[in-house]
């Protein structure tokens, strides 16, 4: 079976290792682990540049003189819990950095002695020494800081051979203990001294000694079985010479009385701090804090932890009285199961009250208690349910520090709550509160946590919390995060693991202060709402806590699981004023941009031409060809400026319409539909034409209808090609002179022929005979088909309606 030390032996051994580990010099450690392992003997592979061995919790019963000769390196050796029951220590002569050698917890009962100089701490406790395994070469050790040993007989001449080092720690772990010669312990020179008692010992002689030996005392396993002193004898104990301030008591099983007993011995000597753990009593009360005597005492801090008792009704009035009438300034009884506690009526000068993980209820406030110099008071882990009665009760005092978590706190809109004005800091977590306990905050806190609670907003018509630095709202309901308006100085703000989504533009506008923020584990909503939030950490250098694993988009589903980081929200989608901004800015490029191509390219102009064409493709999908055919009524639709008109009358139709040259001619005068629209007309009047002369002049050039109606003749879907248009150049007209917005004219003059008419008059037959040529070709059906149309249209019209000869000339 394994033995266990307390707490505090096993920190002290291990902080001890790391401390020499620190002021090794700078090489690689190796570490070699071989505990647990059933082992009989030392392993003979070892690897000679360990530095750290371990073989605790083996079988090994011996060690040999060869065993860490190849482990010359070595400066840690751990070999508790075997079964060695000898030992030389000339085994180590080879290890001469040997800084640390544990032994305890053997079945050593002879060692033979070898002077290791460099060595720090060792360790021979718990095992079956007749008497402490000290001799010469123990004193040789001058760089020991730490002893542990073992005896059943402790006499001072033991100790004498040690007595000029100046130990750290002394370490006593006993197995059983059959005699203790009274001021062996003083002799020795230590810091601290741990005791570690058999059961059924008389330990008032060693706590008198320990007392007498070290600053700081620690003594374990006092049970009610001990030979306890009586209450005069104890009286009668003379600690002259008393060193210890700090004295720690650890697996105390006694009575009520006798418990009481200790302390009153306690009570008057050196010790400042009292700390009692894991303590068992029962049995009566007989004596109370009537009759102890308070008077003559340095004592300033007392601790009660794990208190069990054993007796189902106690005495209130004697047993918490007897504590906080001691008058001390830092009192701690907690894990006691505690349901009240007495305060007498005279003030007294409690600066550190902690009664945490106990049963109290409201009735603790409901008496008046005198704390004037009050500063911190822990009520952690208890019953308590009225917020305000908490604050009357500290409005006494001059409280700076309150903890009041893990309760059943809550607190009502129509209760008034009373603080001082010195408390910085309050512990709220894990209670019941709700919005209203903003309500009820004294206005100088600066610290405040109220994590795990119910709260699901931040009244904006809360007090001002001016001083406040630090808030802990992690674990509520909140869906957003709190404004600043009501605490400007708010430095650290904690609000992971709540119900925000996105926070909104009042927390980005009032707190500016913010340098730490904890938001994470929150279900975001990764939309342009968020994107403020994700780009403040790009701006914070760090201020994000958790950043990134810890802010995970939980909306919308395409993005659930995804890191806040990760996700790429466009400045224009999400900025409204600027997408605005860019869409006017755009529609104003757009229409500077129409309007410079209207006015430079005449666009417009195309634009309807377009539409007119496209009506006219519309309209003749929907003929047959036989009607297409049959729509043809003229040979010819003459084209031409009105400033060439006179031309146009005086020569060129005159001309074409001799009684040998039977020629249709359309005139707009005539024949043009006056309940149509030019435009229309036009298109008709052209459909129905064989043949369309332009003549072109540089008056020709200047009229926007001639060249609509050079754009519809061109595109006629009548005619498959081309040969349908006539040109007659009137005039000269350079094609440099053509204007841009005209690029079909030009093209039309550069690749077509054209009819250009004579200055000399002698060659105008030549000029005649050519037009009427280029007329004729193709021309023989249609002059069938529009002599039968007339035929027709004769016998169907009334008397005095004909068509006879049609043109039309640009407006």
């Amino acid at each position: 079976m394994r033995h266990i030390r307390s707490i505090h032996i096993f920190y002290s051994i291990i902080m001890s290792v790391h401390g020499w580990a620190s002021k090794l010099p700078e090489e690689r450690e190796l570490t070699t682990n071989c505990s647990n392992l059933s082992l009989q003997q030392v392993p003979t592979d070892l690897i000679t540049t360990t530095t750290t061995l371990d073989l605790s919790y083996n079988l090994l019963f011996q060690l040999q003189s060869s065993d860490f000769r190849s482990v010359s390196k070595l400066k840690v050796l751990i070999l508790c819990h075997n079964r060695i029951q000898e030992l030389d220590i000339k085994i180590f002569e080879f290890n001469k950095d040997l800084r640390y050698l544990d032994l305890s917890h053997n079945r050593l009962r002879i060692v033979t002695w070898y002077s290791l100089v460099g060595l720090r701490h060792l360790d021979l406790s718990f095992n079956d020494f007749d008497t402490l395994p000290i001799c010469e070469e123990t004193g040789n050790m001058s760089h020991l800081e730490i002893l542990g040993l073992s005896g059943t007989r402790i006499q001072k001449s033991d100790f004498q051979k040690i007595s000029h080092l100046h130990l750290n720690t002394f370490f006593l772990g006993l197995r059983t203990l059959s005699h203790y010669e009274e001021g062996s312990l003083p002799i020795l020179n230590t810091t601290k001294l741990q005791i570690v008692l058999p059961m059924n010992t008389n330990f008032w002689v060693l706590l008198c000694d320990g007392i007498k030996t070290s600053k700081i005392l620690e003594m374990t396993n006092i049970d009610g079985k001990s030979q306890f002193a009586s209450y005069e004898t104890q009286q009668n104990l003379t600690l002259v010479n008393s060193k210890t301030s700090m004295l720690l008591l650890n697996k105390v099983d006694v009575l009520w009385d006798d418990l009481l007993l200790i302390f009153q011995f306690v009570w008057h000597t050196s010790v400042e701090y009292f700390q009692i753990q894991h303590v068992t009593f029962g049995g009566k009360v007989y004596l109370d804090h009537k009759s102890f005597d308070y008077s003559n005492t340095v004592m300033r801090t007392i601790k009660l932890e794990h208190v069990h008792f054993r007796i189902f009704y106690i005495p209130q009035e004697r047993v918490y009285l007897l504590f906080t009438k001691m008058d001390i300034e830092n009192l701690t009884i907690s894990d006691a199961q505690m349901p009240h506690m007495l305060f007498p009526i005279y003030p007294t000068r409690f600066q550190y009250l902690n009664f945490a993980n106990n049963i109290l209820t409201d009735d603790l406030f409901k008496n008046p208690i005198q704390l004037p110099h009050l500063e911190t008071l822990i009520l952690k882990g208890n019953k308590l349910e009225t917020f305000s009665l908490v604050s009357c009760f500290a409005n006494n005092t001059s409280l700076k520090h309150l903890d009041l978590s893990q309760n059943l706190l809550q607190h009502e809109y129509d209760e008034n709550c009373f603080w001082p004005e010195t408390l910085i800091s309050m512990n709220l977590s894990s209670n019941k509160f709700a919005d209203s306990v903003f309500r009820c905050l004294p206005r100088s806190i600066q610290i405040l946590d109220l994590n795990n609670n119910k709260i699901q907003t931040i009244p904006k018509e809360i007090i001002h919390l001016k001083s406040l630095q630090e808030l802990n709202l992690a674990f509520n309901f909140l869906t957003d995060l709190p404004g600043c308006n009501n605490f400007r100085g708010l430095s650290v703000l904690n609000i992971e693991m709540n119900l925000i989504v996105s926070p909104s533009l009042d927390f980005f506008q009032s707190c500016q202060k913010i340098k730490t923020l904890n938001a994470g584990r929150n279900p975001f909503r990764c939309t342009c709402e968020l994107r403020d939030f994700i780009q403040l950490e790009k701006y914070s250098q760090g201020m994000m806590v958790g950043w990134s694993d810890s802010y995970i988009c939980e909306y919308p589903l395409n993005l659930k699981g995804t890191r806040l980081k990760d996700v790429h929200l466009p400045e224009l989608s999400c900025n409204t004023a600027l997408l605005i901004i860019t869409i006017v800015v755009i529609m104003l490029v757009l229409g500077i941009t129409v309007a410079f191509c209207c006015h430079h390219f005449d666009l417009l102009r195309y634009l309807r031409m377009l539409g007119q064409w496209m009506w006219m493709w519309h309209r003749v999908r929907k003929t047959t060809q036989r009607e297409l055919k049959r729509n043809v009524q003229l040979q010819v639709f003459i084209s031409y400026s009105e400033h060439d008109s006179a031309w146009v009358k005086h020569e060129l139709i005159p001309n074409l319409e001799k009684e040998d040259s039977f020629v249709l001619i359309c005139l707009h005068e005539e024949n043009f539909d006056p309940g149509k629209n030019v435009t229309e007309n036009i298109i008709n009047y052209i459909e129905k034409s064989q043949k369309c002369i332009f003549v072109l002049s540089p008056n020709f050039l200047q009229s926007e209808w001639c060249h609509y109606e050079l754009y519809f003749a061109h595109h006629n879907l009548l005619h498959e090609s081309s040969d349908h248009l006539i040109l007659i150049l009137l005039e000269p007209i350079p094609l440099y002179c053509i204007p841009s917005r005209y690029p079909m004219l030009k093209a039309l003059m550069e690749k077509k022929a054209y009819l250009e008419w004579p200055k000399n008059r002698h060659k105008c037959e030549l000029f005649w005979e050519n037009l009427q040529a280029a007329i004729n070709v193709n021309s023989l059906e249609t002059r069938e088909m529009c002599e039968l149309q007339t035929f027709t249209e004769l016998n169907e019209e009334p008397q005095g309606s004909t068509i006879s000869l049609v043109r039309t000339d640009c407006l």
